[in-house]
């Protein structure tokens, strides 16, 4: 029942998806040298693995738009960095830019702002504004 003395341990079912020295897939790279194209002044962040998501690259260009994609291990790193040629830098060490983070508000506050109106035109017609 409680297993006090470690005779027989049960074997986690947490996996991560992928060995960590895999690289980036096919269908990743591809989306991020689509994604890159034709974008100015495009930055790579790497995220670390997590027990839940492998190890990410977010690439951000000028606008503060951006797109996440898996890249596997410490392989993948190298892979990204050879395939789009952009500078790559550690999103622990150095954080997000602050164009992501202001265009995700920017998106927030947009969205909060069309439920506001939604609401407001149903209580207009009489209907329950939280349904």
């Amino acid at each position: 029942m409680f297993n006090l003395f470690g005779r027989r341990r049960s074997r986690t079912s947490i996996k991560p998806p992928r060995g960590p020295g895999d690289t980036i897939r096919p269908a990743d790279q591809q989306a991020l040298q689509e994604w890159v194209r034709g974008r100015a002044f495009v930055e790579g962040f790497v995220e670390p693995e997590t027990m839940v998501n492998e190890m990410s690259v977010v690439l951000v260009d000028d606008t503060g738009e951006f797109i996440r994609r898996r890249i596997g291990g410490p392989k993948g790193i190298d892979a990204v960095a050879k395939v789009l040629q952009i500078p790559l830098y550690d999103a622990e060490e150095t954080g997000y830019p602050d164009r992501m983070r202001k265009r995700i508000e920017r998106q927030r506050i947009l969205r909060k702002r069309a439920e506001q109106r939604e609401r407001r035109a149903k209580f207009e017609r009489g209907e329950n504004p939280y349904s």
